[in-house]
């Protein structure tokens, strides 16, 4: 797989039914490697490994309603509550962030109107905190510590 602009994770890989599988420390179990995966799976060990965030307010595959149809947010942080606090999508290295990849990620926030949002293909990443008594958004410079991000 292709390196990604993320630091080294280390990952248990397997082979399942001839195919490349990693284990999902999130899911608890092995899922088969596409290039999406491998972001997905090196972006958790770094929100967990290298920013604290707590691994049990963590999910993935996260489904949701939205105008009849039911989607999938790619992991979600939950505060102590339980309440959504940030939604991040993934792309494979290879596909461009977007304004397609902006616009998915809002139509999941209309949902669950969450404070930051991230996308991230592995080599490119962007983080946004969304402010909704002013209705405006920032972009920030990095990818918030837990800690800046739990309230």
């Amino acid at each position: 797989m292709q390196p990604l602009n993320l630091p080294p994770a280390e990952l248990k890989l397997s082979e399942h039914n001839g195919q490349s599988c990693v284990f999902d420390i999130l899911r608890r179990r092995y899922i088969r490697i596409t290039p999406e995966e491998w972001v997905r799976q090196h972006f958790v060990h770094y929100l967990i490994e290298h920013k604290g965030y707590p691994s049990e307010l963590l999910a993935n595959e996260v489904s949701l309603s939205l105008n009849s149809t039911t989607k999938r947010c790619d992991t979600v942080l939950y505060d102590q509550k339980a309440r959504p606090r940030m939604i991040v999508e993934y792309k494979a290295p290879h596909i461009a962030l977007s304004q397609k990849v902006f616009d998915q990620i809002s139509r999941y926030n209309i949902v669950l109107r969450v404070p930051y949002l991230i996308v991230s293909n592995g080599i490119q990443h962007y983080c946004c905190r969304v402010n909704y008594e002013q209705q405006t958004y920032q972009f920030l410079r990095e990818i918030p510590d837990y800690e800046g991000v739990k309230d």
